[in-house]
């Protein structure tokens, strides 16, 4: 008899007969791919580069009852499953060997109500996909920064993006979720139909099930909104940054700003007497009338001498899109880290600087999200996402394309999180956890007060743990 080998949902090693495989494929209407098919290499590629994975089988869901075949297979064959929706996946979690990917990406619908203000979209949607429709009423449903970013793992991690002040997270406009759940059922869950489930997707990960669809509150936005994205030296970072606190603080909700530390890349855009300079970029969007953006964001702009200026009104798909040259798929490392701080003072500032201005790769981001505005309007309770009465979330952000070196890459990465734990209360924003290399200690980190709650959440929906290629909440 034929067999397959598969890893388990335990780690194991074990022949899956040909015939249960069979079975899976006559009721499964996607592509089904194994290594033997000639497009799985490129399929089975996620968004960071450091992952190399080959699972067993990739199954291409088309709709619904897909997913429910698929994780009813991962299920009764014990195979090991992780779940891709749009692949814009750092921690690599979206792949594994040997098992099986049960992947989203082909299922794009999307159905916009332009009257009520609504978005339905299927999981397998980036935010590219969701803003070209929803942007043809004038609409924008909150997400995140990068366009090719997968809706599903944004949203249920709870999406920080250029609305956060004004209309708050991507949880904050969830309506409603469709999904199936670890025993193959689909499900609706909003505040009022199984409501302690809707809770904990807010943020709570992948770990309660498979979202097919996610209904959004839609905002009125664009098409042009107004940038400020002027590059100061490195050099003025104490006093640039100190302006831009004192800026924020005092910012209207309109305003949401990243001040991000950078290297110009030797690239085209940039004035080539420039390239490979650290610079200073106090990103800020205002997403009222432009008239008013620029006045508003005047003096970001006028702190010292830019080296460039890129501000100016600019449509919100282009400006959605604007750092996606920057994050190609699957040719970079990527390694994302976060934690939050309790304020910018001097002497914050003062552990920031050396290290941000001398990463030991060029590319390497040093971002501060400020934090405010409607997202921290909301109670902490509300959601399972943590960080809202934060002041700011402080993200090393690793981009390089050396393999060699990895190591030190991460190292720096892992070394400037812990030299920022004297200004932290400590937590951590889900998207950007690294590989989530300290398991159960950083889970817990992440949810504070919130993570005994998922614990129940986890053993109600998914007690076995089938859905526990993620930031793991064990049950």
């Amino acid at each position: 008899m034929q067999t397959s080998k598969i890893t388990t949902s335990s780690g194991k090693i074990k022949n899956l007969e040909e015939t249960r495989v069979e079975e899976f494929k006559a009721n499964f209407s996607g592509p089904l791919l194994t290594h033997v098919d000639e497009d799985y290499d490129e399929v089975r590629k996620i968004w960071n580069g450091m992952h190399d994975k080959k699972p067993a089988f990739i199954a291409r869901c088309s709709g619904v009852a897909d997913v429910i075949a698929a994780v009813n297979f991962a299920r009764e064959n014990e195979i090991l499953s992780s779940v891709r929706g749009g692949g814009h996946n750092v921690a690599g979690t979206a792949s594994n060997d040997g098992g099986i990917m049960i992947d989203l990406s082909l299922m794009k619908g999307i159905k916009v109500d332009a009257e009520n203000r609504t978005v339905d979209a299927q999981g397998g949607c980036t935010m590219a996909d969701l803003d070209r429709e929803t942007q043809v009423f004038g609409l924008v449903a909150p997400s995140g920064v990068v366009s090719t970013t997968g809706i599903a793992g944004l949203t249920l991690g709870g999406g920080i993006g250029w609305l956060r002040k004004k209309h708050g997270l991507s949880i904050d406009n969830l309506l409603s979720v469709d999904m199936v759940t670890a025993e193959g059922k689909a499900i609706h869950a909003n505040e009022n139909q199984n409501a302690d489930l809707f809770w904990a997707v807010r943020g709570g990960g992948g770990n309660f099930g498979i979202v097919t669809s996610f209904e959004y509150r839609l905002h009125p936005v664009g098409p042009m909104v107004t940038l400020c994205a002027p590059f100061y030296p490195a050099e003025e970072a104490k006093k640039i940054l100190s302006v831009w606190k004192e800026f924020m603080d005092n910012s209207p909700d309109e305003v949401s700003s990243n001040f991000t530390i950078w290297t110009i890349p030797p690239v085209p855009d940039f004035p080539s007497e420039h390239h490979g300079r650290r610079v200073l970029i106090p990103v800020a969007v205002h997403c009222g009338p432009v008239e008013q953006g620029e006045k508003v964001l005047e003096p970001l702009r006028n702190i010292s001498t830019p080296l460039v200026d890129l501000s100016g009104p600019i449509p919100w798909t282009a400006m959605q899109k604007m750092f996606d040259p920057f994050f190609p798929k699957n040719e970079q490392h990527y390694y994302f880290k976060s934690t939050y701080l309790n304020n910018l003072d001097d002497e914050t500032i003062d552990a920031i600087i050396p290290k941000a201005s001398n990463p030991p790769q060029p590319m390497i981001l040093i971002a501060i999200w400020h934090i405010g505005g409607a997202m921290s309007r909301i109670d902490d309770r509300a959601t399972a996402f943590t960080g809202r009465k934060s002041n700011y979330l402080f993200s090393v952000d690793c981009i390089w394309d050396d393999p060699g070196a990895d190591e030190e890459v991460i190292s720096y990465a892992r070394n400037f999180l812990k030299d920022m734990e004297p200004f932290s209360p400590g937590g951590l924003y889900v998207n950007f956890s690294g590989f989530g290399e300290e398991g159960e200690a950083l889970v817990k980190s992440a949810y504070g007060d919130s993570y005994e709650k998922l614990v129940k959440m986890k053993r109600k929906y998914d007690p076995e743990n089938i859905f526990r290629m993620n930031q793991n909440i064990k049950p």
